[in-house]
């Protein structure tokens, strides 16, 4: 599944053309979604950048496209610029992890994906948090040009909730816990009022994950870095 169709989809709503007439300095810098393999419901997200507020204007673009601008926590940075070209569809994110995880001899079953697409130092990078069978948490992250695995780390996703910084709104470590096998027991319709809630606890999950964005990309300069003497000693 490829990722244009919805911001196509996006920019043909009246919510994005008053957007747009609004903060005509505004520009997308990442894409968050979220697979559920077992509900087979998803989440599709378009975020962008809003100079002169140094806020996040994100559109959710399933049921409808709705919009919320949300605080940053860093607002001396300023994202860089995403477009919507990839190599990587949608669908071969599993496909992908699954081929790292037999190399890793990691054998859970992949429930959740949760993908943010960024451009880091002119990069194109998928970051992952799944969940997995197990009450385990996988996170990757995804060189969208060379389609290869840069990361993967494996950890109990009670550590994980611990970490989050004054946990998520609305109560999200049990709604954690519903993402688990017990949701299958969830109403399946949820309400306009439920949809929201859920998007609320997400947009908190995806500030928590900057945070991991950053880390990666002090360590991307790293190597980058080291790359750059090693090439210079052997011209």
């Amino acid at each position: 599944m490829k990722i244009k169709p919805y911001f196509d989809k996006l920019s043909a709503s009246k919510e994005y053309k008053k957007f747009q007439k609004d903060y005509s300095d505004a520009f997308m810098i990442a894409g968050f979604f979220i697979l559920d393999f077992e509900s087979g419901k998803s989440l599709h997200q378009i975020d962008y950048y809003v100079p002169s507020e140094k806020k996040i204007a994100a559109f959710t673009l399933d049921k409808g496209v709705m919009m919320q601008m949300l605080e940053m926590m860093h607002t001396k940075i300023i994202p860089e610029k995403l477009d919507l070209n990839t190599n990587v569809d949608l669908d071969a994110l599993r496909g992908i992890l699954e081929d790292e995880m037999k190399n890793r001899s990691i054998t859970e079953e992949i429930k959740k994906i949760i993908a943010i697409l960024q451009t880091i130092d002119g990069k194109k990078i998928w970051n992952l948090n799944c969940v997995l069978s197990g009450m385990s948490i996988l996170k990757a992250h995804i060189d969208d040009d060379s389609q290869t695995v840069l990361k993967l780390e494996k950890a109990s996703i009670m550590d994980y909730v611990k970490k989050m910084p004054g946990g998520m709104p609305g109560g999200i470590p049990g709604k954690m816990n519903e993402a688990m096998p017990s949701e299958e027991e969830a109403v399946e319709e949820e309400s306009e009022k439920e949809l929201k809630e859920k998007i609320k606890g997400l947009k908190n999950l995806e500030k928590d994950l900057v945070g991991e964005e950053q880390k990666y990309e002090e360590e991307l300069k790293k190597r980058q870095g080291k790359e750059k003497k090693q090439k210079k000693k052997t011209d």
